[in-house]
């Protein structure tokens, strides 16, 4: 069995604890632990209808519910440990929701400094927007960061940063029903158009997996610029751009040949691409970069940056309106969304989160 070198560190990190126990805009401050206290869901009946942007809060645990009309937040909701990757349902009011119960390890984090993971909180929340609330917890496979969901809503796919594998999910049963193994650190998670294939991003080993929903198995693999984060398809499926953090770069890919058609790199060391949302008409691009606190925007006819708007620090997470006139970025260390209006490339708002805005998902 190949161990990956996470794994080995998660490890040793588990066995030194036993022994241990044995013997831009302003930014708004990060919230005081007492406003990220755990609270009732609140009742459904009480809250503006309409548009919501729901946000991850991977260190507070919880879900901030946006009304994205008058760009308000209106409910935080407690989750579980770390949630981090967010997908709407075909049915359009079930979100699933990665937890992990592996400590957080940031940029320079020693690794074996902290403590083991706790297996019982991972999982795959299944929150219902109706009523507001989480309704139950399935099961993942170790450590899951990003998901995405079948055409038909039957499957799920994640990736299981820990045990470098992708779960197949019965959503039904709540099962795994197999446990694709792929390159180490697996993170993004991408069904294409027509749900017939599945990437997986892997940052270890700078490579894309291609998985064939029907045989459940790896066709394909491509090699990527390093550390390769989150994918985005054109709607025609032709297509896939592929964030690559510590390459400063984003790949376009040929998504039938499955194949690296160019690079295109970005203006400096310091713009690392991390998330990515492509509109629904396809002619744009929306690249989040992490440290370089802006939001990227590329032409897909040309493949190349037509603007950039600085948003906040660190953003990661980014969702989209279906008529592409709003874009969302959940920025990590200011505990905050950035709204931003596409015809003028400015922030028009910024929204307090909770502690450690992760993953953003727009629900019509």
């Amino acid at each position: 069995m190949i161990v990956s070198p996470r794994a080995r560190r998660l490890a040793i990190a588990a066995a030194v604890a036993i022994v241990i126990n044995a013997c831009s805009p302003a930014s708004p401050p990060p919230q005081p632990a007492a406003e990220r206290a755990a609270v009732p869901p609140p009742d459904p009946a009480t809250l503006p209808r309409g548009p919501r942007v729901y946000v991850t809060n991977e260190r507070s645990g919880n879900l901030t519910v946006i009304d994205a009309n008058k760009n308000v937040a209106i409910a935080t909701i407690t989750l579980g440990k770390r949630p981090r990757g967010i997908r709407l349902a075909p049915d359009g009011k079930t979100l699933y929701i990665a937890l992990s119960g592996s400590p957080i390890a940031g940029p320079g984090v020693d690794e074996k400094t902290l403590p083991p993971p706790d297996r019982s909180a991972d999982g795959i929340g299944v929150f219902d927007t109706d009523r507001m609330k989480l309704v139950r917890v399935i099961t993942s496979g170790d450590d899951p960061e990003q998901l995405d969901v079948s055409n038909d809503g039957t499957r799920i796919f994640v990736s299981n940063e820990d045990a470098a594998t992708a779960s197949i999910i019965d959503v039904a049963t709540g099962k795994i029903l197999t446990a694709v193994k792929v390159g180490g650190e697996p993170e993004g998670v991408e069904v294409n158009p027509d749900g017939t294939l599945v990437y997986v991003t892997s940052e270890e080993t700078n490579s894309v997996f291609v998985i064939d929903v029907a045989k459940a198995g790896v066709v394909a693999r491509i090699k990527t610029s390093p550390r390769p984060r989150s994918i985005g398809f054109l709607p025609d499926g032709s297509r896939a751009f592929i964030t690559c953090e510590t390459g400063n770069a984003v790949d376009v890919v040929d998504a039938r040949r499955h194949r690296v058609l160019t690079t295109i790199k970005m203006a400096n060391d310091t713009i690392r691409p991390m998330g990515v949302a492509v509109s629904a008409a396809g002619d744009r691009v929306y690249i989040t970069t992490g440290r370089g606190k802006l939001l990227v925007t590329i032409d897909p006819k040309t493949n190349a940056v037509v603007s950039t708007t600085e948003v906040g620090p660190r953003p990661w997470g980014v969702a989209l309106t279906p008529d592409g006139r709003i874009v969302y970025t959940a920025n990590g260390p200011s505990n905050d969304v950035s709204i931003v209006d596409v015809a003028t490339q400015k922030v028009i708002a910024r929204v307090n989160a909770g502690d450690g805005p992760w993953g953003a998902v727009f629900v019509p």
